[in-house]
Formats: C-alpha cells, sequence, structure tokens
C-alpha cells in the first residue's frame, strides 16, 4: 500500500497564491529564505520567485564550517536559475562567539542547533531591515517528527511547502524545473561534518512518509501500519513517539492558569 499522494494539478498555483496573500495582508515587501542548496529551500525559492516576482525575493547563502562545498554551488545555481537577489553571510563568526560568553560546557546538540539559530537571525535582520517576510523552507515530514531546531529554522512567518511530504516536495520541485543534482542529493542540514537526515533520522524519507501518511493522515494504528508496509512494529513505534515528543515544537508556548 502507498499512501502518500501524487501532486494535484492546482497544488503549485495554491502554494503561489499562499505566497502572494501572506505579503498582500502583512503589508510588507516581499520575502526572504535562507538559501541551502537542498531541495526544500530551491523549491520555495522558485515558487516564491514565480509568485512574487524575482525582484521581490532575498535569498541568503548563510554557510558554517561545516556547509559542504556541493551546497554551496547548488545554492549559488538557485539564485542564477531564479534571478533572484543573493547574499552571503558567514555565520561562522557568531557562532564561535558563544565560546567566549557562556560559562558552560555546550552538547554536540546545543552546538548544532547554534547553526539554525544564528540563520534565523541573519533571516530576520534582513527581513525587518527589508520590510518583508520569512519564508520558512520546512516540508510536513520534518515538521511531524520535529526534525527542526525550535525558534531556528522553525522561526519563520510561513511555510509554503509545510503541507507537503517530502516524496510531494521532489515531485513539485521537477515539475518547477530545479536541477535535478539538486533534487537528487542526500538531504543534509550541515549540522557536523558528513552529517545527513536520513542518517539522524534513523530511516529514509521515503519509507517515513508512508508511516506519518498512515499514522496522520489515515489514523491507522501502530500495528496495522507495520503489517501494511512490511516495517516492523517497533519501528512504527519509534516514530509514532516522536510525533508525540514534536507537540511542542509546532504549538505556542503554554501559559500557565493563574485563575
Amino acid at each position: 500500500m502507498r499512501c502518500v499522494p501524487g501532486l494535484g494539478p492546482h497544488v503549485r498555483k495554491r502554494i503561489e497564491e499562499f505566497i502572494k496573500a501572506m505579503v498582500a495582508d502583512s503589508g510588507t515587501e516581499g520575502v526572504v529564505l535562507g538559501l541551502s542548496g537542498g531541495v526544500d529551500s530551491s523549491t520555495v525559492a522558485y515558487l516564491a520567485s514565480e509568485a512574487l516576482g524575482p525582484e521581490r525575493v532575498l535569498g541568503i547563502i548563510m554557510p558554517s564550517n561545516t556547509t559542504p562545498p556541493e551546497d554551496l554551488k547548488h545554492a549559488k545555481l538557485v539564485a542564477e536559475e531564479t534571478g533572484i537577489e543573493c547574499e552571503t553571510v558567514d555565520i561562522e563568526p557568531v557562532l564561535n562567539s558563544f565560546s567566549s560568553i557562556c560559562g558552560h560546557r555546550p552538547s554536540r546538540l546545543a552546538v548544532a542547533n547554534l547553526k539554525p539559530r544564528a540563520r534565523m537571525m541573519v533571516l530576520y535582520y534582513h527581513a525587518n531591515s527589508m520590510n518583508r517576510l520569512v519564508a520558512g523552507t520546512g516540508n510536513r515530514t520534518e515538521l511531524l517528527v520535529g526534525y527542526f531546531t525550535k525558534y531556528g529554522d522553525g522561526g519563520v512567518d510561513m511555510l509554503p511547502i509545510g503541507g507537503l511530504y517530502k516524496k510531494q516536495v521532489r515531485m513539485l520541485a521537477e515539475e518547477l524545473g530545479v536541477p535535478s543534482e539538486i533534487i537528487s542529493k542526500a538531504p543534509t542540514a550541515g549540522l557536523w561534518p558528513g552529517q545527513t537526515d536520513e542518517e539522524e533520522l534513523g530511516i529514509s524519507y521515503d519509507v517515513l512518509d508512508e508511516i506519518l501518511c498512515l499514522l496522520v493522515d489515515k489514523k491507522m494504528g501502530v500495528l496495522k501500519v507495520a503489517s501494511e508496509l512490511g516495517v516492523p512494529a517497533e519501528e512504527v513505534g519509534r516514530i509514532q513517539g516522536m510525533i508525540h515528543a514534536a507537540g511542542h515544537k509546532l504549538r505556542p508556548p503554554e501559559i500557565a492558569d493563574s485563575g
């Protein structure tokens, strides 16, 4: 059984209209987005360029010392292909400053999360300066399992592809004409040398998409999903646990009842 559907004929148009409406309703002049060189940010760049015109889109490349050279090349390629304005901001000095101003020894996760949070600050610095919104690049797969940094790449004003599973993002990227080498390469957030998303998640996106679709969209139980996909029940249960653990990332901060 395959749960994740193909793209409907109007998905591209609906997302572009969404981007237009968000900008118009906010009274802003356009959007700013991070260009990572991956399929998600590339897809959003193409959509925003078509929706608003390239002159109203700023793509910012924000490398650190763990950013693969291939990603820099692909990010610049997307800017060239779409015609959007592009700027490169090295975030390494920001990351290095924390070791001198913070007393506690950082964990690997704390250091890794600094990178998307530094990028968020750079994006909002430009968005505020230019009266623009920050367009996020997260997809439905990553949002459901919490594979993003709270107040990092999760700190945005809109999520144009947030309703699409990773498989669907790749389909849309092909439709938009995103270069094939970007669509086919292994996704990575560049959090540490050699890091890949699928290795960190412990599962391929293709299988994860199907598990999520059955658990969340079809509301099947763990054992039923495992049977349908031929995946161990323990693995489906692990993904279900990730969904529950990610809940706080998708909600506003809880407010204590003081009544």
